[in-house]
């Protein structure tokens, strides 16, 4: 596994693997016309090329043995208050036929590294709160939930709007029982 840098030039790529890695987890999290509405509003031509030419925004794709199964969005700045010198895992989807694997781990590790090399402290995200498998995930890689907000987005389905702010702390030390 490997993450690389997207660039301008990957714009329809990277689109499509956008749409089609967030389609097949979430096409059941949205009202009649939302899905589209939404994948168009994330990952259209537009908002690709405007993201891929942003200096605050970095896409990566996530390889595996020579093909494209996911991709990861950041952001150099983090939108929880409070939080600062932080990065922002802003969007981080695998297909889901390789999932179960332990590339999130791998891909997590070397998004890691990376946020270590521009000299951030902090990596936050937003999860919906009902998605106890990526919370879990998430805690399992160091994660601690920071705070709860609303996500307001028209079409999202109501009961699925409750999301949490998790960071972890790149300098928080790991204490291990027993050794």
């Amino acid at each position: 596994m490997k993450l690389r840098k997207a660039s301008i030039k990957d714009k329809s790529e990277l689109a499509a693997l956008c749409i089609e890695s967030y389609t097949k987890t979430y096409h059941d999290h949205w009202e009649e016309g939302g899905l589209a509405w939404y994948l168009e509003r994330e990952f259209g031509d537009q908002r690709i090329a405007l993201d891929l030419s942003s200096s605050s925004i970095t896409y990566y794709f996530i390889e595996f043995q020579g093909d494209r199964i996911g991709f990861i969005k950041i952001n150099t700045t983090s939108s929880i208050p409070g939080i600062v010198n932080a990065l922002e895992q802003d969007k981080f989807y695998i297909l889901s036929q390789y999932t179960g694997l332990g590339i999130g781990n791998l891909a997590f590790d070397a998004l890691l590294k990376k946020t270590e090399l521009l000299g951030k402290e902090f990596i936050s995200l937003c999860v919906i709160d009902t998605n106890d498998k990526a919370i879990q995930f998430y805690k399992k890689l160091g994660f601690s939930f920071h705070s709860k907000i609303r996500l307001e987005l028209p079409y999202f389905k109501e009961e699925l709007k409750g999301m949490h702010h998790m960071v972890k702390d790149l300098f928080k030390i790991i204490e291990y029982p027993n050794l």
